[in-house]
């Protein structure tokens, strides 16, 4: 009584309520997706299968293999690899077992414990295959008959179709599946990392902090360097004081008017060095932003701008500012904290528009912020 006593002592109450907490957007997505890739699975299942009844015998384990590459594409557990080969293996431990140990009191457990350790030393743990050694020692006297090919078919078959099923609909919904590999290229095309997921840690360094808490099941390397870079900008933004956009913004701004004649607008680029160009109406009226990389675009119009702005319309040499400018920038005001423009200007964007009243009143750039940084950095060296 005393240990129970313990063990409950070591167990804060508000471990024992939920943890996670799903978007409701994302749980109709996986979901949904989760119902097509069974249907389909069930299909392909029922067409390649002599015998409809073994053809639906895996469809428990499937439904714990679709939720994880559905519901949790980034888990190092629903990756293609530990799900097609864990499930597969699982059913080849079972099967072997079943053969040799026929009682199913002791061959259940044998068989869930041996798929354990088969997963894990091809690097291919995957909780449904727990599931699939279990199935296949409880249906011994059904499955055993079919031999080894039980586990191909349904199993390696069934696993791979739920994969590709989900990886089309998440590319088809805007997720990522399989997940991010460490040292990708980025939107721009090379191997540097994102600014903000410069970390200065090798891919070695971040999978030996993912084994030395025991993690490397939960999250992948690549997810590890994009929480600490987004863990870093946000206690950077902890540093920044109360400094807010007005205190560092241009005030002397260039701008160009809604008609001005693109050759006008890449001389003005040329002569002053910008990257970016507002376009005010009447009144000082915010109406949209040319960046540099549009007038590139809309001279190289068979080329597809991947920093982060959309490409302009095709367009002729004699376009005007409105047929080239971004009219839904990023904006701020100038209450904004320099805190809040570090995911814009560190994601893609040149410049910040600094609105006040829907009349623009300054640009934050990222030399701007980066002098600002600096300046507080040296401050607070002294």
């Amino acid at each position: 009584m005393r240990a129970i006593a313990h063990l409950l002592g070591l167990l804060h109450i508000r471990s024992l309520g939920p943890v996670a907490s799903v978007p409701a957007a994302e749980a109709l997505r996986a979901g949904f997706g989760a119902f097509l890739g069974l249907l389909i699975t069930a299909g392909v299942a029922f067409a390649l299968s002599p015998d409809r009844w073994l053809a639906l015998y895996l469809i428990a384990p499937f439904g714990a293999t679709a939720v994880l590459v559905f519901a949790a594409p980034n888990s190092p557990l629903a990756q293609p690899w530990p799900a097609i080969v864990g499930n597969t293996v699982s059913a080849l431990v079972a099967i072997t077992l079943c053969r040799l140990v026929p009682q199913p009191l002791l061959a259940v457990p044998l068989a869930v414990g041996l798929a354990i350790l088969a997963m894990a030393a091809l690097r291919a743990t995957h909780p449904p295959g727990g599931a699939v050694a279990m199935t296949v020692a409880l249906g011994a006297e059904r499955i055993l008959p079919h031999g080894m090919g039980f586990a191909l078919m349904p199993v390696a078959v069934g696993t791979l179709t739920l994969v590709i099923a989900a990886a089309i609909y998440a590319s088809l919904t805007g997720r990522r599946y399989p997940f991010r590999q460490f040292g990708e290229l980025n939107p721009q095309g090379t191997h540097d990392p994102a600014p903000v997921e410069r970390l200065g840690l090798t891919e070695a360094e971040l999978t030996d902090i993912l084994s030395r808490y025991r993690q490397s099941l939960n999250l992948g390397v690549e997810d590890l360097a994009r929480l600490i870079g987004a863990a870093e900008m946000q206690a950077a933004s902890h540093m920044t004081g109360p400094q807010t956009a007005s205190a560092i913004m241009s005030r002397d701004l260039v701008t160009v008017a809604p008609d001005t004649p693109m050759s006008e607008i890449a001389a003005l680029f040329l002569r002053h060095g910008f990257t970016s160009l507002p376009v005010v109406g009447p009144e000082d009226c915010f109406m949209g932003v040319i960046f540099q990389l549009q007038i590139i675009a809309a001279a190289c119009p068979d080329h597809e701008l991947t920093a982060g702005h959309p490409p302009p319309l095709a367009v002729s040499g004699a376009a005007v500012a409105t047929e080239i400018m971004d009219p839904n920038p990023g904006s701020a005001g100038p209450d904004t904290p320099i805190a809040a423009l570090l995911p814009q200007l560190a994601g893609g964007m040149d410049a910040v528009p600094i609105l006040d009243g829907g009349r623009i009143v300054g640009v934050v750039t990222q030399t701007d912020l980066i002098a600002a940084l600096a300046r507080q950095s040296l401050r607070a060296d002294d």
